[in-house]
């Protein structure tokens, strides 16, 4: 019951992160001031692909966890995951991190975080 719990929070702060993402598109291109319209299409889309990207995930974890979180494609998809959020963690260090824009810093913490929580799910 707990791991379930659990993984069903993972999934929320995924799917939350993601929605940011897409919310924050306008002021993110806002605050890259002028620049081509091509450079406004490239950082849309792959702002865009972040976002689908932590929606999917998140809806992968939640839906087979409400089936079965048991089960071996279950487990195979929790891992899958966590590697996508490790994935995601490490190039945001090396990228956003950098950044003073709070919210970039976030991400590496916010997919590690989420990675860490799905694991101990797995072990419960």
């Amino acid at each position: 019951m707990i791991d379930s719990i659990i993984l069903y929070v993972a999934s929320g702060i995924i799917a939350l992160w993601g929605m940011a993402h897409l919310c924050a598109i306008g002021g993110v291109i806002r605050g890259f001031g002028e620049i081509s319209v091509d450079n406004k299409r490239i950082i849309t889309m792959e702002w865009i692909v972040e976002g689908l990207a932590l929606l999917m995930i998140a809806a992968f974890v939640a839906t087979v966890t409400a089936i079965d979180p048991k089960s071996v494609i279950s487990i195979r998809v929790y891992i899958v995951s966590i590697l996508s959020l490790i994935a995601l963690a490490v190039v945001s260090l090396f990228t956003g991190f950098k950044i003073a824009f709070l919210p970039f810093k976030l991400c590496p913490l916010i997919f590690g975080l989420s990675a860490v929580l799905i694991a101990i799910a797995i072990l419960l």
